[in-house]
């Protein structure tokens, strides 16, 4: 099983959240909670993977 680190953020004008993976083209999803929007990101990961490993095109480091 592998890891992503994803980075969140809450639309103010929806309240929706959306998620990506930094370097990793196609990997974004929403959801109306935290837990839909994992739910959602995992599958499109899944789908995303199934196409073979990616070429993370880059790599996330933290934030300050």
């Amino acid at each position: 099983m592998q890891t992503f680190d994803a980075v969140v953020e809450r639309c103010q004008d929806t309240g929706y959240y959306a998620g990506y993976v930094p370097g990793f083209p196609g990997a974004h999803a929403q959801g109306e909670t935290l837990d839909v929007l994992r739910t959602n990101l995992e599958e499109v990961i899944t789908m995303l993977l199934e196409d073979g490993q990616p070429h993370l095109q880059s790599e996330f480091i933290g934030m300050q």
